[in-house]
Protein backbone atom coordinates (compact mmCIF):
# COMPACT_ATOMS: atom_id res chain seq x y z
CA UNK A 1 0.00 0.00 0.00
CA UNK A 2 2.86 1.96 0.58
CA UNK A 3 4.36 2.01 -2.62
CA UNK A 4 0.59 2.63 -3.94
CA UNK A 5 0.58 5.55 -2.16
CA UNK A 6 4.05 7.48 -2.75
CA UNK A 7 3.15 6.61 -6.80
CA UNK A 8 0.37 8.51 -6.52
CA UNK A 9 1.15 11.43 -4.46
CA UNK A 10 3.71 11.68 -7.52
CA UNK A 11 1.05 11.32 -10.09
CA UNK A 12 -0.88 14.11 -8.48
CA UNK A 13 1.91 16.12 -9.51
CA UNK A 14 1.95 15.11 -13.15
CA UNK A 15 -1.71 14.54 -13.97
CA UNK A 16 -2.44 18.27 -14.60
CA UNK A 17 0.48 18.42 -17.16
CA UNK A 18 -0.90 15.23 -18.72
CA UNK A 19 -4.70 16.68 -18.85
CA UNK A 20 -3.42 20.19 -20.35
CA UNK A 21 -2.47 18.15 -23.53
CA UNK A 22 -5.35 15.58 -23.09
CA UNK A 23 -3.23 12.76 -22.17
CA UNK A 24 -3.46 9.58 -19.42
CA UNK A 25 -0.51 8.76 -17.13
CA UNK A 26 -0.63 5.55 -19.53
CA UNK A 27 -0.12 7.19 -22.70
CA UNK A 28 2.02 9.76 -21.69
CA UNK A 29 4.14 6.25 -20.33
CA UNK A 30 3.89 5.06 -24.09
CA UNK A 31 4.97 8.14 -25.56
CA UNK A 32 8.07 8.26 -23.01
CA UNK A 33 9.11 4.79 -24.28
CA UNK A 34 8.61 5.56 -27.93
CA UNK A 35 10.77 8.76 -27.35
CA UNK A 36 13.97 6.18 -26.12
CA UNK A 37 13.80 4.29 -29.23
CA UNK A 38 13.16 4.40 -33.10
CA UNK A 39 10.38 1.57 -32.81
CA UNK A 40 8.99 -1.03 -30.52
CA UNK A 41 7.07 -3.98 -30.69
CA UNK A 42 3.88 -4.13 -28.39
CA UNK A 43 5.05 -6.62 -26.05
CA UNK A 44 7.95 -4.75 -25.67
CA UNK A 45 6.06 -1.74 -24.85
CA UNK A 46 3.66 -3.71 -22.53
CA UNK A 47 6.79 -4.86 -21.10
CA UNK A 48 8.41 -1.32 -20.70
CA UNK A 49 5.09 0.83 -19.50
CA UNK A 50 3.92 -1.98 -16.96
CA UNK A 51 0.74 -2.29 -19.23
CA UNK A 52 -1.32 -4.94 -20.17
CA UNK A 53 -1.15 -6.09 -23.81
CA UNK A 54 -4.90 -5.74 -23.88
CA UNK A 55 -5.15 -2.59 -22.37
CA UNK A 56 -2.41 -1.46 -24.86
CA UNK A 57 -4.34 -2.85 -27.94
CA UNK A 58 -7.29 -0.56 -26.70
CA UNK A 59 -5.18 2.48 -25.67
CA UNK A 60 -3.21 2.42 -29.49
CA UNK A 61 -6.30 3.22 -31.99
CA UNK A 62 -6.46 6.63 -30.14
CA UNK A 63 -3.07 7.69 -29.67
CA UNK A 64 -3.27 6.67 -33.66
CA UNK A 65 -6.13 8.66 -34.07
CA UNK A 66 -4.96 11.41 -32.46
CA UNK A 67 -1.45 11.58 -34.91
CA UNK A 68 0.66 10.50 -32.07
CA UNK A 69 2.11 7.14 -33.13
CA UNK A 70 2.15 5.22 -36.35
CA UNK A 71 1.94 1.07 -36.45
CA UNK A 72 2.85 -1.10 -38.96
CA UNK A 73 3.35 -4.75 -39.31
CA UNK A 74 7.07 -6.78 -38.88
CA UNK A 75 7.32 -7.45 -42.28
CA UNK A 76 9.30 -10.80 -40.97
CA UNK A 77 5.75 -11.47 -38.79
CA UNK A 78 2.66 -10.61 -39.86
CA UNK A 79 1.26 -11.05 -36.36
CA UNK A 80 3.67 -8.51 -34.67
CA UNK A 81 3.44 -4.88 -34.79
CA UNK A 82 5.84 -2.34 -34.80
CA UNK A 83 4.41 1.27 -32.87
CA UNK A 84 6.80 4.26 -33.61
CA UNK A 85 5.95 8.36 -32.64
CA UNK A 86 4.87 10.42 -35.76
CA UNK A 87 6.40 14.09 -36.21
CA UNK A 88 3.72 15.16 -33.62
CA UNK A 89 4.21 12.16 -31.47
CA UNK A 90 7.33 13.87 -30.95
CA UNK A 91 7.41 17.62 -31.24
CA UNK A 92 4.18 16.69 -27.87
CA UNK A 93 7.18 14.92 -26.36
CA UNK A 94 9.44 17.27 -26.96
CA UNK A 95 7.26 20.33 -25.70
CA UNK A 96 6.12 18.30 -22.66
CA UNK A 97 9.87 17.10 -21.87
CA UNK A 98 10.34 20.78 -20.73
CA UNK A 99 7.52 20.89 -18.33
CA UNK A 100 8.16 17.31 -17.08
CA UNK A 101 11.12 17.88 -16.32
CA UNK A 102 10.66 20.95 -14.11
CA UNK A 103 7.60 18.87 -12.15
CA UNK A 104 10.92 16.20 -11.48
CA UNK A 105 12.98 19.26 -10.15
CA UNK A 106 10.55 20.41 -8.02
CA UNK A 107 10.14 16.67 -6.45
CA UNK A 108 13.80 16.33 -5.90
CA UNK A 109 13.65 19.82 -3.90
CA UNK A 110 10.88 18.59 -1.94
CA UNK A 111 11.70 15.42 -0.97
CA UNK A 112 15.75 16.50 -1.02
CA UNK A 113 18.16 15.48 -3.50
CA UNK A 114 19.82 12.79 -1.16
CA UNK A 115 16.35 10.76 -0.29
CA UNK A 116 15.66 11.36 -4.24
CA UNK A 117 18.75 9.38 -5.04
CA UNK A 118 18.73 6.87 -2.21
CA UNK A 119 14.93 6.10 -2.97
CA UNK A 120 16.13 5.17 -6.51
CA UNK A 121 18.52 2.96 -5.16
CA UNK A 122 15.91 1.28 -2.85
CA UNK A 123 13.82 1.09 -5.88
CA UNK A 124 16.04 -0.48 -8.37
CA UNK A 125 16.98 -3.13 -5.06
CA UNK A 126 13.64 -4.00 -5.19
CA UNK A 127 12.40 -3.99 -8.79
CA UNK A 128 15.97 -6.40 -9.59
CA UNK A 129 15.71 -8.24 -6.39
CA UNK A 130 11.53 -9.16 -7.10
CA UNK A 131 12.35 -10.02 -10.60
CA UNK A 132 14.78 -12.25 -10.40
CA UNK A 133 13.03 -14.28 -7.70
CA UNK A 134 9.70 -14.52 -9.65
CA UNK A 135 9.67 -16.98 -12.89
CA UNK A 136 9.14 -15.00 -16.24
CA UNK A 137 5.79 -14.39 -17.75
CA UNK A 138 5.55 -16.55 -20.89
CA UNK A 139 4.80 -14.84 -24.63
Amino acid sequence: MQLLRAREAVMQRFRPHLRAHGLTDQQWRVLRALAEAPSLEILEISERCCILPASLSLMLPKLEDGGLISRESNPADQRRVIVSLTKGGRELFAEMRAESEEIYGQLARDIGGERMTALYDLLEVVITSLSAASPRRRR
